[in-house]
């Protein structure tokens, strides 16, 4: 991790403790304190392992995609993937940091950085996919309730699912349009000339067709494979599942009993959107506004609320960047090529 890295997680940390003390400013903390004690912690480990199984089962997408190109890609270093992915995608702006993150953690193992790409790729075009058709579900099940209770938030709503769209398409587009992909490569590759001399340009240049070529390649290889394509989208399924039912434990466990499963879940499922749309690296404002907008309705006690934020934000957020940290520094195996 670079300094710059480090400054911005410790500044991640300090802007949470900020918000969280925005969100308390109104809240008597001796009965905040009183209902911490009658949190049940039972359901809070349920939400918990609710957020170990999103990591563990994305880490399993990582093996099952690796395993068909290279031999002695450990569970490890497949585990360090999604985890460096948080931490990097917390503390970027529109999470644009968790995919090179990813690919650096794999190249330390000795993948090849171009079947890296392409496996990565096909990851992160299953998991866009399967939130586009969970965000579908989740508006004809939750849209209208998020429209009576703000407007424009709905609209927010709409615009992030449009461009998740737009990725999945581009991303499409990148991996099956090989002429395309091609030559708006040359494109943003030729100010490089400007910098260089020709010779490293000329070498520089057969870099990247050498890797677009792999990766091309490796991306039709991956997804011809129809037996393995179905087995990450159920991994991926499972994935999301576990991770949008983290709010409905959090609300058993403080005392919401009687809270629609299928609603809690679809409104999850629409901040998860929101949140993509913030520029601050982890959505951080956005994402505690739209979890207090949208379950006040169902968590009725204003300090159970900010209980349920807080304990929401940690699990889904902090607690990824944390474990990410700590990958980021453990050693990786080397794979057979």
């Amino acid at each position: 991790m670079t300094k710059r890295n480090a400054i911005t997680f410790v500044l991640m940390f300090l802007i949470g403790i900020l918000i969280f003390a925005y969100f308390i400013r109104d809240i008597n903390v001796n009965v905040l304190i009183a209902d911490f004690f009658t949190i049940n912690w039972w359901w809070i480990a349920a939400a918990l392992v609710c957020m170990l199984l999103y990591l563990g089962l994305e880490s399993v997408v990582v093996k099952t995609i690796v395993d068909t190109q290279i031999d002695h890609f450990t569970f490890k270093d497949a585990l360090r993937v999604p985890l460096v992915e948080q931490l990097f995608n917390g503390i970027t702006p529109f999470s644009s940091g968790g995919q090179p993150g990813q690919l650096y953690v794999m190249v330390q193992t000795g993948v090849d950085a171009g079947k890296a790409s392409s496996a990565l790729l096909m990851k992160f075009v299953v998991f866009q996919g399967m939130i586009v058709i969970n965000f579908i579900l989740s508006m004809i099940i939750g849209f209208q309730y998020v429209q009576e209770k703000l407007h424009y938030l709905a609209w927010l709503v709409l615009f992030g699912f449009f461009i998740h769209l737009i990725v999945i398409v581009a991303l499409l587009l990148i991996m099956y349009w090989y002429g395309f992909t091609k030559n708006m490569v040359d494109g943003l590759i030729k100010p490089v000339r400007w910098f260089i001399s020709e010779k490293r340009f000329v070498l520089f240049k057969n870099m990247i067709d050498n890797k677009i070529d792999t990766f091309h390649a490796e991306s039709i290889r991956i997804a011809k494979q129809w037996k393995l394509m179905i087995k990450i989208i159920l991994i991926t399924f499972f994935q999301l599942a576990f991770y949008y039912l983290i709010p409905y434990f959090i609300m058993l466990a403080l005392g919401f009993d009687g809270v629609n499963i299928i609603m809690v879940v679809s409104l999850h499922v629409l901040i998860f959107m929101i949140i993509s749309l913030f520029p601050i690296p982890g959505g951080a404002g956005g994402a505690e506004y739209s979890f207090q907008t949208l379950f006040k309705s169902f968590i009725t006690n204003n300090t159970k609320l900010i209980l349920a934020l807080i304990i929401w934000r940690l699990l889904t957020y902090y607690l990824g960047m944390i474990l990410g940290a700590v990958a980021l520094f453990i050693h990786p195996n080397k794979v057979n090529k």
